[in-house]
């Protein structure tokens, strides 16, 4: 017979962005750059090291949704996956960032 893998997928749909932000990790600080945004979590690519591991708490600082808090859900080749701490002020800035200033970022195609 044929197993089915419970994979839990999504909660929330991502959209890309292009954000330059700082992130902390206890006393180590790197540059980086936000790539994709939901109400619950942000993507990130690391421009600098920060050694961090999946579970770890992490906040996030960007010129345009402010100081989000997280907990490290992934961390793979300088790319990390964050989830939005649900207790903290973080959600209540996420969702003002979407409401009042999120654009969809879109492909350009030169030929």
């Amino acid at each position: 017979m044929e197993q089915r893998l419970q994979i839990e997928g999504r909660k929330a749909n991502r959209s890309r962005v292009r954000m330059k932000g700082r992130i902390r990790h206890l006393n180590q600080e790197s540059e980086g750059r936000i790539y994709n945004v939901s109400r619950t979590g942000i993507g990130i690519e690391l421009l600098g090291r920060l050694h961090v591991a999946k579970g770890s708490h992490v906040v996030v600082q960007t010129d345009d949704i402010g100081l989000i808090e997280g907990t490290v859900r992934w961390a793979y080749g300088g790319y990390l996956g964050v989830q939005i701490d649900q207790s903290s002020n973080s959600l209540a800035q996420m969702s003002a960032y979407f409401r009042n200033f999120h654009q969809e970022v879109r492909p350009v195609l030169v030929r």
